[in-house]
C-alpha cells in the first residue's frame, strides 16, 4: 500500500508540538495593554518579551464580503484579549495547536520588547505554503526570539489563501469584483496599514518597516514589492526561497473562474451563486482544480520563478493591470520600489525537501545511468550539456547530489539571481545576494541521504530559536554551530531591517549584487562571500533560459 505524500504541515507538525509545549511550561506571563486605534488590546508580557495574538485588522471578510476587499475594522469598548491565535485562512487539512480554520481569518500576531514607544525596526512576514496552506502561528516561525535578542518589532498575519483569496471575478462580477483575484495579496496590505496607523504603541517605527517570507511568503513579497498601493507602507524587503517574477495572466485567471462554475454545473450568468454555496465545498472545488489545472508554486520555475504562469485551474496573485500591473520582476524589476533594498536568495539543497514530501525515494538513489535517463526526459535537446556542466562544475558530487542541485536551480536559484540581476540594473537601491549553506544531520525517512539545506530549513534560524532547533525533521541540532548560525541569519536581517544593509558582528562584510561581481555571501556558522558561485551552471541557464 502507498504511504500517503507528506505535507508542509507534517513535516513541521513535530516544530508546532514542541512549541506548544514549551509555551505550556513557559513562566506565568503577566498581562499588558495597548490602545490601538479601534480599541484597547491586552497582551501577555513574560521574560522580556511581550506578545499579543489574535488581533483582528480588518472587518468580516465572509457571507456577503466573500471575494471582496475587506471592509474596515470596527472599534470595541472595553478590553480584547489578544492571547490566543486567531483563526488561519481555510485550506485542506486542520492545522495543529490552532483554532479552527475559518472565511473570517485577518488576524495578526505582535512579537515586541515593549510597548514603549521607541521606534524599533518593525519587521512584517508572510508566511510560506504557497498561495493556498499555512498560518502565522507555526512554532519553526515565531517571531518571540527574534523580537527579544535583536531588539525589533516582528509582525505576522493569516490573510485569505486560494480560492477565497485568488479566485478572479473581474470579468463577470464588475467593479464590485475588481480586486477578487488578488484579495490574499490586499489582505497583506490591509494588515500593512494597520501596523503604519496601530506599531508605535507596540514599540515599532511605522516608518521602518521591512517586509519579509520565505517560500510561498517569498512569492508574496515579490508581488507586495510590485504593488504601487503597497508601496506607502514598506521600506525594504526580503525573498527568500520564493523567487516570484510571473504571476498569473488575467485571461487564465479568468479561464480559472469558468471551470470554478464548471465544477459547479453554473453558467456565467449564474456566477452569484458562488456566494452562497458552504465554503467547505468551495475548498473542496479548489484542491479538485488544483489537481488538474497549473499550481501558482512549480517545479519549473526558471526565469518565470515560483509564481505564475501555470495552466488555469490554481490559485494565486493574477496580473490583473491594476493591483498588480505588471508581473512583479518580468521583464525589469518594478520602478515602483526601485528605492527599496532588496535580499534575495535560496537554500543550496532546496528540492529535498520536495521530494521527501513526495516520499520520492528514487531521487536518492540515483546513479550516472538513471540520471542521465532522467534529464534527458526532462531536457530533450539539453540533456548531455546539463549534465556536462554539473559534472564539471560539482566534480565530487553523487548523481543525486547533482540533481538536487539541478533541480534547485530549475525551481528556485534561477529565478533568486534573475530578480538580482534585475534589481541590480535599475540602479536604484542596492540588492544582496545569499545561499543558505547550513546542513541538516537528518535522514530523509527510507534513505540513506542527509536532508542537508533544504527547502524551508533556514526559518527558525533566521527567527533565532535556538533553544529549539532540533523541533522538527527538516531541522538542525542545537549544536554549537546550528547555534550560531542562527544568531548570524537573525542579526543580518535584523540589521538590514535596522539600517539597510545586512550585516552581523564577526562575520565578513556584506557586499551588494552586481552582475560584474556577482557577490553573494554563504551563510552558516562561519559566513563567507562567494563572487559568481557556480559559473559553469549560470552559464548554461542563460543559455537554456535566456
Amino acid at each position: 500500500m502507498t504511504s500517503p505524500a507528506i505535507t508542509r504541515r507534517d513535516l513541521f507538525a513535530a516544530a508546532t508540538v514542541a512549541g506548544a509545549s514549551l509555551r505550556a511550561q513557559a513562566p506565568s506571563a503577566d498581562f499588558v495593554e495597548v490602545r490601538t486605534a479601534s480599541g484597547r488590546l491586552r497582551g501577555s508580557r513574560s521574560n522580556g518579551l511581550c506578545t499579543f495574538k489574535g488581533i483582528p485588522y480588518t472587518g468580516p471578510i465572509s457571507g456577503a464580503n466573500r471575494f471582496k476587499a475587506a471592509p474596515k475594522l470596527q472599534p470595541w469598548t472595553g478590553v480584547r484579549d489578544a492571547l490566543e491565535f486567531g483563526a488561519p485562512s481555510l485550506q485542506p487539512g486542520q492545522r495543529r495547536n490552532e483554532p479552527a480554520q475559518s472565511e473570517d481569518c485577518n488576524f495578526l500576531n505582535i512579537w515586541t520588547p515593549a510597548a514603549d514607544g521607541r521606534k524599533r525596526p518593525v519587521m512584517f512576514y508572510s508566511h510560506g505554503g504557497g498561495f493556498t496552506t499555512g498560518s502565522a502561528a507555526s512554532a519553526y516561525q515565531d517571531g518571540g526570539n527574534l523580537a527579544r535578542t535583536m531588539d525589533v518589532v516582528v509582525v505576522a498575519t493569516n490573510h485569505r489563501l486560494g480560492l477565497f483569496g485568488y479566485l478572479f471575478l473581474g470579468d463577470l462580477g464588475g467593479e464590485e469584483y475588481a480586486t477578487s483575484g488578488n484579495q490574499g495579496l490586499l489582505d497583506i496590505q490591509d494588515g500593512l496599514k494597520w501596523a503604519q496607523q496601530n506599531i508605535e504603541a507596540f514599540g515599532g517605527d511605522p516608518g521602518n518597516v521591512m517586509i519579509f517570507g520565505e517560500s510561498g511568503g517569498g512569492a508574496k513579497t515579490s508581488c507586495l514589492y510590485a504593488m504601487p498601493a503597497t508601496a506607502p507602507y514598506f521600506n525594504k524587503a526580503s525573498i527568500e526561497s520564493g523567487p516570484g517574477i510571473r504571476m498569473s495572466p488575467r485571461e487564465n485567471a479568468a479561464e480559472t473562474a469558468l471551470l470554478t462554475l464548471k465544477h459547479f454545473g453554473l453558467e456565467k450568468s449564474e456566477w452569484r451563486k458562488l456566494l452562497d454555496i458552504p465554503a467547505e465545498k468551495l475548498l473542496a472545488a479548489q484542491v479538485a482544480l488544483g489537481q488538474t489545472g497549473g499550481g501558482p508554486l512549480t517545479m519549473n520555475g526558471g526565469r518565470k520563478g515560483m509564481g505564475g504562469g501555470g495552466r488555469p485551474g490554481g490559485f494565486g496573485p493574477v496580473v490583473d493591470g491594476t493591483i498588480l500591473p505588471t508581473h512583479p520582476f518580468d521583464p525589469v524589476a518594478p520602478a515602483v520600489s526601485k528605492n527599496k533594498p532588496l535580499i534575495v536568495g535560496y537554500n543550496r539543497d532546496e528540492t529535498i525537501f520536495f521530494f521527501q514530501q513526495q516520499r520520492n525515494t528514487a531521487i536518492f538513489e540515483l546513479s550516472e545511468a538513471t540520471l542521465k535517463e532522467r534529464l534527458a526526459k526532462e531536457f530533450p535537446a539539453n540533456a548531455e550539456a546539463v549534465y556536462e556542466a554539473y559534472s564539471k562544475s560539482r566534480p565530487s558530487a553523487s548523481p543525486t547530489d547533482l540533481y538536487v542541485a539541478i533541480s534547485t536551480a530549475r525551481m528556485i536559484a534561477v529565478g533568486a539571481s534573475t530578480i538580482a540581476e534585475r534589481k541590480y540594473r535599475q540602479h536604484g537601491a542596492p540588492v544582496y545576494s545569499y545561499i543558505f549553506t547550513r546542513e541538516s544531520d537528518a535522514i530523509v525517512p527510507g534513505t540513506q541521504h542527509k536532508v542537508g539545506a533544504a527547502h524551508a530549513l533556514e526559518i527558525p534560524y533566521k527567527f533565532n530559536i535556538t533553544q529549539n532547533l532540533n523541533i522538527g525533521p527538516m531541522t538542525s541540532t542545537t549544536s554549537p554551530e546550528a547555534v550560531k548560525t542562527a544568531h548570524n541569519m537573525s542579526e543580518m536581517w535584523s540589521t538590514f531591517a535596522r539600517t539597510g544593509r545586512p550585516a552581523a558582528a564577526g562575520q565578513p562584510a556584506w557586499p551588494a549584487f552586481t552582475t560584474e561581481k556577482r557577490a553573494t555571501m554563504e551563510i552558516n556558522a562561519e559566513c563567507r562571500v562567494v563572487e559568481d558561485p557556480y559559473p559553469l551552471e549560470r552559464r548554461l541557464w542563460e543559455r537554456l533560459d535566456p
